[in-house]
């Protein structure tokens, strides 16, 4: 059902969550302890960043692949030489029906934007995503790649921050449009880079708001044993700002 996490704060490595940190994405990818539906995450993962040395304006970059994490011999390196103001990254456990493929791997990006779902839209291959897909503006529907339903959910919030929702608005009204059809585990998960907006519906989320050293992370699981973790309740919306101010609203 996946693992994902949103940072923000100082220049840190793209390796110190996923590769460093005592209970890493690595470690997730292989023994989660808050998943419900198994300990293993291996079809593929991916990370986006936000570069330190980007010029202003310039969205993320991001790596991708359909691999196991732990088998990627490229990702070590990457990861150790890059430093980012700000990421998002998962590792997945595909939904049943979907392929194993690099296009079914968050983080989706558009413009600014990083996406994940940390969860499953239930009958989105036995015709609710092609129902979902018809509420999608024709520009957004035209730049899916892939059938999964986290793209699709992607394409949904998008057309509401395109409309001038706010990134939580978008994912709440997101969340709204699915449940009308059908059921899930939702956990969304959402930034630009200066914000981060999630979701916990039907699945684990926590939060860690270190203000000595000006960083926020937004995680399906902690990283380390930090009593500053808190757990996000469920059928809640969290947004953080660049501040590290968290606002919890029931959904």
């Amino acid at each position: 059902m996946c693992r994902h996490f949103a940072y923000l704060g100082p220049p840190v490595t793209v390796a110190s969550f996923l590769l460093d940190a005592p209970h890493s994405m690595l470690d997730q990818s292989r023994d989660a302890r808050f998943q419900d539906s198994g300990t293993s995450n291996p079809d593929g993962f991916g990370v986006g960043w936000y570069p330190v040395d980007a010029p202003g304006g310039a969205g993320p970059e991001r790596y991708r692949n359909a691999v196991p994490i732990w088998t990627d011999r490229e990702l070590p390196e990457l990861a150790a030489r890059t430093k980012a103001t700000a990421m998002l990254a998962a590792v997945r456990l595909a939904s049943p029906g979907a392929p194993i493929e690099v296009t079914g791997n968050a983080p989706f990006v558009a413009g600014p934007w990083l996406f994940s779902l940390n969860g499953v839209v239930h009958h989105h291959f036995d015709g609710v995503g092609a129902e979902l897909r018809t509420r999608v503006s024709p520009a957004r529907a035209a730049a899916i790649e892939g059938v999964t339903d986290s793209e699709l959910l992607f394409a949904l919030a998008l057309d509401r921050l395109d409309a001038g929702a706010s990134p939580g608005e978008a994912l709440a009204a997101t969340i709204t449009a699915v449940t009308a059809l059908t059921t899930g585990k939702l956990n969304l998960l959402l930034t630009d880079g200066r914000r981060i907006a999630a979701t916990a519906w039907s699945n684990s989320l926590f939060t860690d708001t270190r203000a000595a050293e000006g960083s926020t992370v937004v995680a399906s699981e902690p990283f380390d044993a930090d009593p500053s973790w808190t757990r996000v309740p469920d059928r809640s919306l969290l947004e953080v700002d660049r501040r590290g101010a968290c606002a919890v609203t029931a959904l």
